[in-house]
């Protein structure tokens, strides 16, 4: 299928490992330009020669933390010098939580509300108006399956990400109007550096079988009894962000193995 996306500038925060680095992978191969944001700078320059090497196209890098404030102004300024603005947002940085309500002081739940909201926030105020000049965009969140069906033991995680896709639909009626589609991710179970790194990490006292902690967990949660690839996440972020998904606008979209539990 021909996505009609060559040509075109993307920013993906969260772009140098996981659901992040495999979207730009997908994007890359499509001819789309790409300023990827993430925190450490040797890696995040790796990925980014690496991809443009492979596909062809133009890849520039901001280290920064979106979750900061000042962050955003920074982005912006490098999409806007770098390619006069953007036609594709992907708000893909975030991580896990693990906390009580009851116990959670007050900072953490800053600096969730900072990363997961806040920098959507932000980054929407600054790279809108080059959208519009454009004649048009696409702005994609990466939220969660936690946004609709909470695990007990992130509760900081699911508010936010439920705040994120109350934001994202929000968004799309403010901004369809200059031709600018908002929707919104949530992934279920996806096999990503953080569950890896976390299924080793209970599993060091017990035998070290991280792969058989984490097939217990997809046999528990996911009816299709496995993660899912972050390049099978991607492939839906990709479509999206093409014009044959054009009457898409303020959806969330599950990729969740049958997770989800209601209709």
């Amino acid at each position: 299928m021909e996505l009609r996306l060559r040509g075109k500038a993307a920013v993906i925060t969260g772009g140098s490992v996981g659901i992040g680095l495999a979207i730009a992978e997908g994007l890359a191969a499509e001819g789309v330009n790409l300023l990827l944001v993430a925190r450490g700078a040797e890696r995040l320059d790796q990925e980014a020669a690496r991809i443009e090497a492979a596909h062809g196209v133009r890849v520039v890098t901001a280290a920064c933390d979106v979750g900061e404030p000042a962050s955003a102004e920074t982005i912006t300024r490098l999409a806007e010098t770098t390619f006069g603005g953007v036609d594709i947002l992907i708000n893909n940085a975030g991580t896990g939580s693990n906390e009580t309500i009851m116990e959670a002081p007050d900072s953490k739940w800053d600096f969730y509300w900072n990363l997961h909201v806040m920098a959507a926030v932000r980054l929407a105020r600054g790279l809108v108006p080059g959208m519009k000049r454009r004649g048009g965009g696409v702005i994609l969140h990466n939220a969660s399956i936690c946004a609709s069906q909470p695990l007990g033991y992130e509760p900081i995680y699911n508010v936010t990400k439920a705040a994120l896709v109350m934001f994202s639909k929000n968004l799309a009626n403010e901004v369809v109007g200059d031709n600018i589609r908002v929707n919104t991710v949530n992934p279920g179970l996806v096999l990503t550096p953080d569950w890896i790194k976390t299924a080793k990490e209970l599993t060091a006292g017990t035998g070290g079988d991280w792969e058989g902690h984490l097939q217990a967990v997809a046999d528990e949660f996911a009816p299709i009894k496995r993660f899912a690839s972050a390049e099978e996440i991607a492939n839906i972020f990709v479509f999206l962000c093409s014009e044959r998904a054009s009457y898409c606008v303020g959806s969330a979209f599950f990729a969740d193995g049958g997770m989800l539990r209601t209709i």
